[in-house]
């Protein structure tokens, strides 16, 4: 790894390319943590959007955390810049902005996983992704992240999100093999015994998919992740 400094002086698309070189090949999390942390927020916040949208699961999944670590950083001092940085998320997200907003939910997922002021003011809209009858998200790729980022915030901030579970359990029954174990995933989070039966059907999904977890990717089967849920929740309290 070059030198922190160095990289810190850099900018523009040279620094957009270092980033993602990092991203691509550092052997663990901490060093892209321990190296952004070198970075003002403001400058390497372009260079880790652009990544979302790389062609590298890797790369974008990495990208993810250390967004959610540099904002957090950043509301801590300027609560109102990491507000901006929510919005352009948000906006991502929007129709009118033109695009698709890839890596959008997992981003504010992770930001209020790791930041408690901004998770108390954007969970609602968060879950509104997944809603119906509110800001539900039409794209079935853009479904797969807003549950992730609900099942990621349920690690830290269940009690935020506990009122997701009804429409969390809708995607047990999807067609989609990500929803499915994303979905059993942050119920498990959540310890929510309602979802228990339909948990229980997936036990023997033999589906592959990847999922990012504990800083690393890696691939399971719908069924394993179930059986983690059951567990979960059979040994837990929380229910609603």
């Amino acid at each position: 790894m070059e030198d922190k400094t160095n990289l810190a002086e850099v900018g523009g698309r040279e620094l957009k390319k270092r980033i993602r070189e990092m991203l691509a090949t550092v052997s663990g999390m901490n060093e892209v943590f321990s190296t952004i942390a070198a970075i003002p927020a403001r400058q390497v916040i372009n260079p880790l959007f652009a990544s979302f949208y790389d062609k590298s699961p890797l790369v974008k999944w990495r990208a993810v955390a250390a967004m959610g670590r540099v904002v957090s950083r950043l509301a801590d001092h300027d609560l109102e810049s990491a507000r901006i940085v929510m919005r352009r998320l948000m906006w991502n997200l929007n129709d009118e902005s033109g695009g698709i907003g890839w890596g959008s939910p997992e981003a504010m997922g992770e930001i209020m996983a790791q930041h408690p002021k901004l998770a108390g003011e954007y969970t609602r809209m968060l879950v509104s992704y997944i809603q119906v009858d509110q800001n539900f998200l039409e794209h079935e790729a853009l479904q797969r992240g807003a549950i992730w980022a609900l099942g990621r915030l349920s690690q830290t901030r269940p009690e935020l999100v506990a009122h997701s579970a009804p429409e969390l359990r809708r995607f047990l029954s999807s067609p989609d093999a990500f929803h499915r174990g994303y979905a059993a995933w942050a119920l498990g989070n959540l310890k929510n015994r309602a979802a228990a039966p339909g948990i229980g059907q997936l036990k023997n999904d033999p589906v592959k998919i990847d999922i990012f977890r504990n800083l690393e990717l890696y691939t399971t089967t719908v069924g394993a992740l179930a059986e983690e849920a059951l567990a979960l929740i059979i040994n837990g309290e929380r229910s609603c």
